[in-house]
């Protein structure tokens, strides 16, 4: 499906920028790309040095007579090709189309889209999501998360072994690659710390005091790991007239595996006796909703006098609702109503583990999370 939107991508801008953490796969779907393509197609490798020499010293002769597909990886190696990529796009005799591939960061991303505005198309690489690794393997990618190396090892050893490398390389070579002066040491307490705050509101003031650091230092921790796709900062929704509303985000490990290594788990069996169980349930059922309805104007919702709504979608100009449950059997809550009615929304989900799907009330329903790729977001007649 992912092929098939960056090639429709491509025939639509001349560029096409894979967005994603590290080792979600982002290079491997380059590469099943430009072997489909249907014409010629180069990829340069610029973590290898002999590509960037090339590229230094003509880049714009090497990538204007470039024809076909052209693959720039590791393109946050040299982000002055954006500027240089900018006239060839405009070129009517451009022959080539470009598909960036890199480690991204805010400042990256921000970068391409003020010098490419108007010829570039995002596409979000995430992990693997339920429907691609099937209802039946639920437990085992809540557990795991859906980095597919640590997916897929066997044992759960192994798995523990895949992320120990994978943390350390972030912090030691991926941040400081990005041109981050914030030690490794720093942004890896910070981040475990973060574990035990998943799917809280954001308190700079209270991980500041934890740390010993200012809170102006735990922002731009969190704005770092935000940036390079490691958490989710999820915004309220604050148009609500007459309310006394929670203005700060929620923050959440986007990946699930990532949440349990940095918690100490191991083992399935281990996760129901943890403190964060129920809230691991809530940011894996959170991300698995946005893989399958889009994250755009998602927000959650939370008044001072405790009425909560997990994630709100809107869509077409109407409001969903969601709230995520580790429960057998999910039941209304006062909340839920009040919700209803603050945010006027069209129907609110319970989303939880289980297998039947049934109603609670006519606005309410209960949800397995392995339905939730065909649920449609619109009006009943």
């Amino acid at each position: 499906m992912l092929v098939a939107e960056i090639v429709g991508g491509l025939s639509q801008v001349p560029v096409v920028a894979l967005l994603g953490a590290r080792q979600v796969g982002k290079t491997t779907l380059a590469a099943q790309v430009a072997s489909e393509w249907p014409g010629p197609s180069t990829v340069l490798d610029l973590e290898v040095a002999a590509v960037r020499e090339a590229l230094s010293a003509t880049p714009e002769r090497l990538l204007r007579q470039s024809e076909g597909l052209v693959v720039l990886d590791e393109v946050q190696r040299m982000t002055e090709l954006f500027e240089i990529l900018r006239p060839i796009c405009d070129d009517r005799n451009r022959k080539a189309v470009f598909l960036l591939v890199g480690s991204a960061s805010w400042d990256l991303i921000q970068g391409i889209s003020e010098t490419l505005a108007g010829r570039i198309l995002f596409v979000d690489v995430s992990g693997f999501s339920l429907a691609e690794v099937g209802p039946e393997n639920q437990d085992r990618l809540w557990m795991r998360g859906g980095f597919p190396r640590a997916w897929l090892a066997h044992l759960g050893a192994e798995w523990t072994r895949w992320m120990e490398s994978f943390t350390r390389t972030f912090l030691e070579r991926d941040i400081p690659g990005l041109g981050s002066r914030v030690s490794p040491e720093a942004l890896g307490r910070f981040w475990r710390m973060l574990a035990h705050f998943h799917g809280q509101v954001w308190n700079a003031s209270e991980l500041g005091r934890s740390m010993d650091v200012s809170a102006t230092a735990v922002n731009r921790y969190r704005d770092l790991l935000a940036g390079t796709f490691m958490i989710r900062v999820l915004p309220p929704w604050r148009e609500s007239l007459g309310k006394r509303l929670v203005k700060s985000p929620k923050v959440y490990l986007r990946d699930s595996g990532i949440l349990h290594f940095l918690l100490g788990l191991e083992e399935m069996r281990e996760l129901p006796l943890h403190p964060r169980y129920g809230a691991s349930w809530e940011g894996f059922a959170l991300e698995q909703t946005l893989l399958a309805h889009g994250d755009r104007e998602a927000y959650f919702y939370s008044t001072r006098r405790g009425a909560e709504l997990d994630l709100m979608l809107r869509r077409r100009g109407r409001r969903w609702g969601f709230e995520f449950k580790c429960t057998d059997a999910p039941r209304t809550t006062k909340s839920m109503h009040i919700v209803i009615d603050d945010l006027e929304l069209e129907h609110l989900w319970v989303v939880y583990p289980g297998d039947r799907e049934y109603s609670l009330t006519d606005a309410i329903t209960a949800l397995p999370l392995k339905s939730i790729q065909e649920l449609e977001l619109r009006p009943v007649p």
